[in-house]
């Protein structure tokens, strides 16, 4: 059994590298555009989607082969290219940089995983088989879908600027812990989701 550190990182302003631009690499691009990082895509062809991300000044893409210099500076690198001898080339050789390596379909290759994940707003849920079944993951994520529906993203925004409000009070510690434990109930929730699929409905009737 593998054994990993459940972990959001922080990837805003770090230089991030990817290695292979088509179908497979297009989507691990994709998520890293979230996050506000750095990212330098190298790879002979690419999708127009990626080529168009490019347009945009969103990536830099260098449309040419794979050198060892390219993982210089670089702290975070996702490999998705076809051939299994350049996989372990890359991962190796960001393994001497101590450079964070996926190499995609790859699990021996990985220092870490992409999980599937739940968007809420600020509110993530990670479901990881740590390579084993990313058909699974996807399977609970999908569930997860169902029971966390889009209503949680402007329930988690007020909670933040209710929690901010809560914190700069003053109140004592134990009250403010109180009424932060409290907002998060379960009565919480299904009360503010109540009110605001009420909401929906009637806006959908006006």
């Amino acid at each position: 059994m593998t054994s990993l550190f459940p972990m959001f990182m922080k990837l805003s302003g770090r230089n991030c590298l990817v290695v292979g631009a088509g179908k497979v690499g297009e989507p691990k691009i994709a998520g890293l555009l979230e996050t506000g990082a750095l990212i330098h895509v190298i790879a002979p062809e690419a999708t127009p989607t990626v080529r168009d991300w490019a347009r945009q000044g969103k990536i830099d893409l260098s449309l040419r082969l794979f050198t060892e210099k390219d993982l210089d500076g670089v702290f975070l690198a996702v490999v998705a290219t076809a051939s299994r001898t350049l996989n372990e080339r890359i991962y190796h050789e960001a393994q001497k940089r101590r450079v964070l390596c996926n190499v995609v379909d790859v699990p021996d290759l990985c220092d870490f995983f992409y999980p599937s994940v739940v968007r809420r707003g600020d509110l993530q849920i990670a479901v990881s088989t740590a390579g084993q079944s990313p058909s699974l993951a996807q399977k609970i994520r999908q569930q997860l879908e169902k029971q966390f529906g889009p209503g949680y993203e402007s329930w988690v925004a007020e909670l933040g600027e209710t929690r901010k409000l809560i914190l700069a009070s003053d109140l004592d510690k134990e009250r403010k812990l109180e009424l932060l434990h409290s907002l998060a109930s379960r009565e919480a929730v299904e009360a503010a989701l109540a009110e605001e699929f009420e909401l929906a409905a009637k806006g959908e009737g006006a």
